[in-house]
């Protein structure tokens, strides 16, 4: 017996959208229809599969991302010689990657819940990243994977920052987009402990006073608690070695580098030229099938190794990370063979490419965006 996801939010049961993507207007309604029922047993397949080498392999990743985390620090105790700096450093920015991409990511989606264990849970775990993790999964994993790419709901386009798209309105503003984009990088937790705060929304009324002190609060506690960790804690330590400063020096690198990476593969997954933003035309009266198809045309991938999936959190897999964001991530690249064949039998763009690629697509976006639309030549 198959089980059919439950998506968040209202989808039909038959029909189609007032208006298809124009990258889905060659399909009919009985094709998607199909399209969806192929996608639901490519999913049911793994949650068949799914057991004690997944269990396994996540449990192996979080011994590997301690060990790495402990060492680094350790390593930072004596960082006042260089090559002990370079090293602590370095391990410690792969600690926290792992964390948060490949484990934090993945099991705040519920990707392992069906383990029941609680010290690897969705409603347990909480991340080394300054936004708290219930916060985050608000509005990444009720509103984002709800809306992925819809102008006006999902917020995630731009982060209330960057002019993302053509159809959001220009402004001058705008014309510091690249800007904006380049300090966002290296501080890349801070901008989205900020935009998890919903501050437009309270704003506008549609958070309350309380849901804000609230949010507030648990912001204010994880702060405290990361800055005891990186820039207290390790660095009072090393100072009894003569290596204080150092060590939060290289704390504060760890962190830096962590940042730039999940805003590179983040943005590669969501932005780069090929990938498809939606109208709210566009999704009224969307199917199981169509929700599917938004997320494929909505997503990018990125190609490579097996080493750089694994530090991508396997989101170098958006495209199937959207459409089964609560799959066990090590699962991600045996799918994305399947989803890859769906989209070429039914005439759906798959839009991936090496990380240099992507990342040079989003930038040229960024930049382009930072001006206002050309305006059609007249006859």
């Amino acid at each position: 017996m198959t089980t059919t996801l439950t998506r968040p939010g209202a989808l039909a049961a038959s029909g189609h959208p007032l208006v298809r993507p124009d990258a889905a207007k060659h399909l009919t309604d009985e094709q998607v229809e199909e399209l969806g029922r192929e996608l639901d047993a490519v999913r049911d397949e793994i949650l068949a599969k799914r057991g004690a080498t997944d269990a396994a392999y996540i449990r192996r990743v979080i011994k590997v991302q301690r060990s790495l985390e402990f060492a680094g620090r350790g390593t930072l105790l004596f960082s006042k010689y260089k090559a002990a700096w370079v090293a602590g450093t370095a391990m410690l920015s792969v600690a926290k990657i792992l964390e948060n991409m490949e484990i934090g990511h993945n099991v705040l989606h519920g990707q392992w819940d069906w383990m029941r264990d609680p010290d690897i849970h969705s409603t347990t775990w909480e991340w080394d990243f300054v936004t708290p993790a219930r916060s985050w999964q608000h509005t990444h994993n009720d509103l984002h994977h709800r809306w992925t790419n819809v102008i006006g709901k999902d917020r995630d386009v731009g982060y209330n920052l960057l002019r993302m798209d053509p159809d959001q309105p220009w402004r001058p503003f705008n014309l510091g987009n690249p800007l904006y984009n380049a300090i966002l990088a290296p501080v890349f937790e801070w901008g989205i402990a900020l935009y998890d705060l919903e501050i437009p929304e309270y704003k506008e009324g549609l958070k309350s006073k309380e849901a804000m002190n609230r949010d507030l609060k648990a912001v204010g506690v994880k702060v405290i608690k990361q800055f005891s960790k990186d820039y207290a804690a390790t660095p009072a330590v090393a100072m009894l070695t003569g290596s204080g400063k150092q060590a939060l020096y290289g704390t504060l690198a760890a962190n830096a580098i962590r940042n730039f990476w999940a805003h590179a593969v983040i943005f590669c997954g969501h932005f780069p030229e090929g990938t498809d933003t939606f109208t709210e035309e566009e999704v009224e009266g969307e199917t199981r099938g169509d929700w599917y198809v938004r997320q494929m045309i909505g997503s990018a991938n990125i190609s490579g190794s097996k080493f750089m999936h694994l530090m991508t959190g396997n989101l170098s897999h958006q495209i199937e990370h959207h459409c089964f964001p609560d799959l066990p991530s090590n699962r991600y690249a045996e799918v994305a063979v399947k989803v890859r064949d769906i989209c070429s039998r039914y005439n759906l763009p798959y839009t991936t490419g090496p990380l240099p690629k992507q990342v040079g697509s989003t930038w040229a976006k960024i930049f382009k965006l930072a001006l206002p639309n050309r305006k059609p030549r007249t006859a």
